[in-house]
């Protein structure tokens, strides 16, 4: 059974979630974290006319309906769609809290979130930095990272949501090393082989020092570590070409040292299909690797092809879990 949470009830998760029903079928056996009387307004207002089931307890599952276990946390009334709110922001963080509680207690096997909106949950919460951060807090996780997951590329990340200034901070050797460990096992349950790449951070990786030392002294050695480990890792090495090498299969995945070094290829390659995932938990997580996309909301315009493949892909990261016996 996977959890889906709703999102921002302003933006595109109600009907990315009815219309992936209705249009493509939810690949596997799942319920809906969310206010019923929100989905069922969307329902109503693009005529999708999916059947709905309100659910009191996970086990009031009907076959051939969206099954959905309502939190009672905003109403019809409160919705502004296309625009940021304090208590659309509330719902979206409490629809987390929600699905990784019942994730941790074993009533759901895995979570896919649909998108919030960061500026909205900070009205309620002045730190939140994101989805993946927040899973990991209550999940009491302090080695995680982020992987975003499409057909030509893999990444994963050394900092995330951080300034650039503290993203230099985060480039340490024992952090970058448990981030290719991370990388190496993921990439192991979901391509035949896992051969990653380390990108340098500095202009052609530094080139041997002169364009900065972070090559040197903290990314060469966590490389060298990996490779003692047993693991396939090649690197530092120049991210201007390493991702074309990626993508032209000579490496399964590539280990990067901030935020948009890696999300900037992935999205100009796969911009509506790629799934995000964090690793180091233990639940399976993924996720659309998109916003609210407040100003297409409600009108059924939103693509779906992200929030199919990350359910798809969260239920082959739970069959790997179950098949590995790890808990």
């Amino acid at each position: 059974m996977i959890g889906i949470t709703l999102g921002d009830p302003n933006g595109v998760g109600p009907e990315i979630l009815l219309r992936t029903f209705l249009e493509k079928g939810l690949p596997c056996d799942c319920l809906a974290i969310g206010d019923y009387g929100i989905i069922r307004f969307c329902n109503d207002h693009l005529d999708l006319r999916v059947p709905l089931n309100r659910m009191k307890t996970p086990g009031d599952h009907r076959k051939g309906h969206l099954n959905i276990m309502d939190p009672g946390i905003i109403q019809e009334k409160d919705l502004t769609i296309g625009e940021i709110s304090e208590k659309g922001g509330f719902a979206g963080l409490r629809y987390v809290e929600i699905a990784t509680e019942m994730a941790l207690t074993g009533t759901i096997e895995a979570i896919v979130t649909l998108p919030i909106h960061k500026e909205a949950v900070r009205m309620v919460k002045p730190d939140f930095r994101g989805h993946t951060d927040l899973i990991a807090e209550l999940c009491q996780v302090k080695n995680f990272t982020m992987m975003l997951v499409a057909d030509m590329l893999i990444v994963t990340h050394i900092s995330m949501h951080v300034s650039m200034r503290e993203a230099l901070d985060r480039i340490r050797t024992g952090h970058i090393l448990e981030v290719i460990r991370l990388t190496h096992q993921a990439v192991g349950q979901l391509r035949s082989q896992a051969r990653l790449a380390v990108a340098g951070l500095n202009p052609h990786a530094g080139e041997h020092g002169a364009f900065g030392d972070e090559e040197i002294l903290e990314i060469g050695p966590a490389v060298v570590q990996a490779r003692a480990e047993g693991m396939d890792v090649h690197g530092p090495l120049p991210p201007d070409t390493l991702f074309y090498q990626a993508v032209q299969g000579k490496y399964d995945a590539v280990v990067c040292m901030y935020h948009d070094q890696g999300h900037i290829p992935l999205k100009l390659l796969a911009f509506d299909d790629a799934v995000n995932v964090t690793l180091g938990l233990p639940v399976v997580r993924t996720s659309v690797d998109h916003g609210t996309a407040f100003d297409i909301a409600y009108q059924g315009k939103a693509s779906l092809q992200s929030f199919y493949n990350a359910m798809v892909l969260a239920g082959k990261l739970s069959q790997a879990k179950e098949q590995s016996g790890v808990n």
